[in-house]
């Protein structure tokens, strides 16, 4: 007997599982368990994915929905993980409370790097692992470093083909190939869901605004969001739109929506908040937009690569410089929307919606940055990305990059090798502190 757990925790997630089971991307199994998890911050007060609009369309392609929130409880998926020693007691507990018995398990999760799905990967020992991507961040480097017990069983990614031509960097390290859910599939499971969105309000091809809540990852204060909100308004209606359609992020709190209604009050232009938690695509077949707006979202990728609806981005720039750490994961989702996506604030490349690079070009972008996020997992990149630095490094590329982070890693751009010393040496940071004091003491 063979038991298949499928590990989510959005809709999109579960759509993607979907399709790949439609598709034949799993072989099959006895039975199959959905295994949901709310990794919301307080989960008691946020609904989790199988009570959103639409999941019964998604429900009979498993046997099971457990929550993994109720069996941890009181601890939070994302927080908990199982002690070495533990590990054995855990997967017995599992396999009492999910009914598993003695069946063969095999595991289909999320981020790998992370909890709940590394825990998952850890306490069933030895099961076959398919890591599964709804999003860009599977076109980055792996996270973390992973375990080998855990990486070596990973048998392949799953991805959508949201940047066609791009291939995924995640767990290359451990030679793990990337499988495409087939887009055709993926699109009749959202052709499914469309219907779920309720009472939507009528909106002929509006300029379409996609909020993150980049303020909750404390990438962004909330004035800065709210302010990038109505930049994407002021950019929108500039291209001649008058009315706009603004689809918040579902954790984000009401007051979001206050500038940016006293703002297209002064514009004098329709503005539509969504308080229906719909997906995005579902907003793209029911209204067809004729502008997707967003910062980096990965619904500005399924709006061009799947939809092929016209699309923005703005404020990228800004989080390219101020996403912290380095290796912050979200930083190659930047760098893709950036390179890829034509400037809110460019109208010649908005209306003929000129692409920034050409898919060879970004996936050299996108491995020079992965290995200046991750140089310790994929070292044997560093010859190509040298070459590449040597070559592509200018103002304009300069910005994927950080000077500091090129120097630390002795890599073409950095502070030149004579002059590597200065930021580490205390002397010298000294002496510059007393001949600032001089300074304003002059000045006085």
């Amino acid at each position: 007997m063979t038991t298949q757990i499928f590990q989510a925790s959005t809709l999109y997630g579960t759509a993607t599982l979907a399709a790949a089971l439609d598709s034949g991307c799993f072989r099959p199994a006895d039975r199959r368990i959905l295994l949901v998890c709310n990794n919301a911050a307080t989960p008691e007060t946020t609904p989790a994915l199988d009570a959103a609009p639409g999941f019964e369309k998604l429900r009979d392609r498993f046997d099971d929905v457990i929550s993994y929130n109720e069996t941890l409880f009181p601890f939070h998926p994302g927080g908990w993980a199982p002690r070495g020693d533990d590990l054995p007691l855990w997967e017995r507990f599992l396999r009492h409370e999910w009914q598993l018995g003695s069946d063969g398990v095999e595991l289909a999760v999320e981020s790998i790097q992370v909890n709940p799905s590394l825990a998952l990967a850890q306490i069933f020992t030895g099961a076959p692992v398919t890591v599964y991507a709804d999003g860009l961040m599977s076109y980055g480097p792996t996270r973390n470093k992973i375990d080998p017990l855990v990486g070596t069983r990973v048998d392949r990614v799953l991805h959508l083909d949201l940047v066609p031509g791009l291939k995924p960097m995640l767990l290359t390290e451990f030679g793990v190939p990337g499988e495409i859910v087939p887009t055709a599939a993926f699109l009749k499971v959202l052709t499914e869901l469309a219907p779920s969105g309720g009472e939507l309000p009528e909106a002929g091809e509006p300029a379409l605004l996609l909020g993150q809540y980049l303020s909750a990852l404390d990438i962004l204060t909330a004035e800065q969001e709210e302010n990038l909100h109505v930049r994407m308004l002021k950019g929108a209606v500039a291209l001649g739109h008058t009315t706009v359609v603004f689809k918040p992020h579902p954790s984000a709190p009401a007051h979001f929506t206050r500038s940016l209604a006293q703002e297209a009050e002064k514009l004098q232009v329709e503005l539509i908040v969504l308080d229906t938690p719909v997906l995005a695509e579902v907003l793209y077949q029911r209204m067809r937009p004729a502008l997707v707006v967003g910062c980096f979202s990965t619904a500005l990728l399924t709006a061009q690569a799947l939809y092929g609806l016209p699309v923005a981005r703005i404020g990228t720039e800004v989080l390219l410089e101020r996403l912290a750490p380095y290796e912050n994961s979200n930083r190659v989702p930047v760098t893709i929307v950036d390179a890829l996506l034509p400037d809110l604030r460019d109208r010649g490349a908005v209306t003929e919606q000129r692409s920034g690079m050409d898919v060879e070009a970004l996936g050299a972008l996108v491995r020079a940055v992965g290995f200046a996020m991750q140089p310790k997992i994929y070292p044997g990149l560093r010859p190509q990305v040298e070459t590449w630095l040597a070559r592509h490094l200018n103002p304009h590329t300069l910005r994927y990059f950080k000077r500091r982070r090129l120097s630390s890693l002795a890599l073409p751009g950095g502070v030149p090798a004579q002059l590597a010393f200065i930021p580490r040496n205390a002397t010298v940071r000294r002496v510059a502190r007393k001949a600032r004091s001089l300074r304003r003491s002059a000045r006085r």
